[in-house]
This record gives C-alpha cells, sequence and structure tokens, in this order.
C-alpha cells in the first residue's frame, strides 16, 4: 500500500515551478520519488537552479498563459498523474484606479493560465486516475482591499477547482484547492510598499510584521505548503475532492 509520501515512479507537473511553493513542490515531489517532473516557469534561470537529484526533469521557459506553450507540451504530458497549478502574480492598488491593462495582466497569468494548465492536465489523465491541486489565496476568500485582481482571481480559480472535480470524479481524477495565508515567498517583492518597507528595516522585520495581521503570529514557509499540496495530491487523500483547503494561520477567523 502506497503512503502519502510515495509518488515513486510517478509524474508530475507544476508550474510556476522556479521559486516559491512551485519550487518547494517540485522538491519535495521528487524527495518523495517523483519520476518525472515537467516544470514551467518564465524564470529560465530559476527552473536551472533546482537540485531534483536523479529524477527526470522537463525545465519548460514561458508563460502558462500562452496557448501555444500547452499545445506544444500535450504530447509529453500523455499519461500524468499529478499537477499543481500554481503560477501566479501579484498586483496593487484600489479597483477605481486600476486600468483595464493592469486587470488583465493579472487574469491573464492567474486566471487564463491556471485554466489552461488545469485543461491540458485533465487531458493528459484521460483514461487514468490522477489528482490536481490548483493554489488559490485566502484573499479569494477574505476581501483584503488594494489587491482587487489577485483576489478576484484566486476566488476563480478555487471554484473554478471545484467544478472541475465535479466534472472528473467519476472517471477517477481528483481535483482540489490549496487557499494559502501569508507565505515567505518572492510575490510580496513585486509590491511597491514592500520594496519601501525593505529599504527602510530590511526583508525580515518587514516580513515579521506583515505577519503581526496573522493570528499565528508568522508567515508559512513554502516548504509548509507544499508539505500540504503533496498531502492533498496523494492516495491518502483519495477520498477528499473539491475540497479547498485553508492554511493561514487563521487569517480568515
Amino acid at each position: 500500500m502506497k503512503t502519502w509520501h510515495d509518488f515513486a515512479g510517478r509524474s508530475a507537473l507544476v508550474t510556476g515551478a522556479a521559486s516559491g511553493i512551485g519550487a518547494a513542490c517540485a522538491t519535495a515531489l521528487a524527495a518523495r520519488g517523483a519520476g518525472k517532473l515537467v516544470l514551467v516557469d518564465v524564470d529560465g534561470p530559476g527552473l536551472d537552479a533546482l537540485d531534483l537529484g536523479s529524477c527526470e526533469v522537463h525545465r519548460i521557459t514561458g508563460s502558462v498563459a500562452d496557448e501555444a506553450l500547452w499545445q506544444a507540451l500535450d504530447p509529453l504530458l500523455i499519461g500524468l498523474d499529478h499537477a499543481v497549478v500554481n503560477a501566479g502574480i501579484g498586483s496593487g492598488g484600489p479597483i477605481a484606479a486600476l486600468s483595464l491593462a493592469e486587470w488583465r495582466r493579472v487574469m491573464a497569468v492567474n486566471l487564463d493560465g491556471a485554466f489552461l494548465t488545469l485543461a491540458s492536465s485533465l487531458r493528459a489523465m484521460g483514461g487514468k486516475t490522477g489528482s490536481v491541486v490548483v493554489v488559490a489565496s485566502t484573499t479569494g476568500l477574505k476581501p483584503v482591499p488594494g489587491i482587487g485582481p489577485y483576489g478576484v482571481s484566486k476566488a476563480a480559480v478555487a471554484h473554478m477547482a471545484r467544478i472541475a472535480a465535479a466534472e472528473n470524479a467519476r472517471k477517477g481524477i481528483r481535483v482540489n484547492a490549496i487557499a494559502p495565508g501569508g507565505v515567505d515567498t518572492a510575490i510580496w517583492e513585486s509590491g511597491d510598499d514592500f520594496k519601501a518597507s525593505v529599504a527602510a528595516i530590511g526583508r525580515e522585520a518587514t516580513i515579521a510584521r506583515m505577519a503581526k495581521t496573522t493570528p499565528s503570529g508568522r508567515f508559512a514557509t513554502s516548504q509548509e505548503m507544499a508539505d500540504s499540496i503533496c498531502y492533498l495530491l496523494s492516495d491518502a487523500a483519495a477520498n477528499i475532492t473539491g475540497h479547498v483547503l485553508v492554511s493561514d494561520g487563521g487569517f480568515t477567523l
């Protein structure tokens, strides 16, 4: 009987794999015996820097929002066992002040890219069992001012995961989502307020100050998120589908 940490001989797709939660997932899957990983990110050097041992690794540099990329990947993904739909970008500013171009920039990656990733993964799993985890966010559950496009996109992908779960349950394919709260990743570094705070007090102090909004008093690590994602992907979660797992240190309480 396979245990939750046993991915021996299985294949997995991870998007946004060059850093943060995606890199942690790729590392965790390789450590748990995955036989083949397909990693996608716009950051080619970041993908190249990942040390994944003897696992067969395909590093694909490109945007998840590019439909042609997924058409080209279809043959490589045939027979896929697992997928982590993780790639995403941040955005800041009140809704009234946002341009349509900025709104669409975020939606193109976070929503359209997630749709293309999920659709390709489900096609690749056709005729066999499999599991998918979509990375959403607590900002898709709890309204947080100033990050409208990000929060809306994450609410949408969580619901997309539940629809896909309903469509594919009888086929033996499970689809779940995870909604992290604050996680110490590079996504924060694109924000002007974060940059200003880092310049004034340093990155560690900035993260610690932000974490005060969380009842647990800290932000999670990417490795903690990867452990939860691997659980949802694994056979230990065989009866779980259509679920949005909140992992936020109490942020949504």
